[in-house]
């Protein structure tokens, strides 16, 4: 079994920034894919972005240039650098790992982004 926490949600002005964490924990030589997710009130949940265990990111196209998905394989951690928030990227924040016929999410952390 593979657990994923996350940490590093907050409230920021726009314009600020945040880093989001994810840790993994358990069997996670088989993860090939970590990423983020978010799901903003009243909208359905949507790929922030995403890192292969070879490093290959991929990301939304609402989130280019501002946002920056890294990872720690020494430390089983995935980062999420988010710099340049705006009111719209308020959302729960959702890290993930996908590996052959599985996947696992965390319980999510609230990024509110005011103006």
């Amino acid at each position: 079994q593979v657990q994923l926490v996350e940490s590093g949600g907050g409230l920021v002005q726009a314009g600020g920034s945040l880093r989001l964490s994810c840790a993994a924990s358990g069997s996670i030589s088989s993860i090939i894919v970590m990423g983020w997710y978010r799901r903003a009130p009243g909208k359905q949940r949507e790929l922030v972005a995403h890192i292969t265990s070879s490093g290959i990111a991929n990301y939304a196209d609402s989130v280019k240039g501002r946002f920056t998905i890294s990872r720690d394989n020494a430390k089983n951690t995935v980062y999420l650098q988010m710099n340049s928030l705006k009111p719209e990227d308020t959302a729960v924040y959702f890290c993930s790992a996908f590996a052959s016929g599985w996947s696992r999410w965390g319980q999510g952390t609230q990024v509110t982004v005011y103006s």
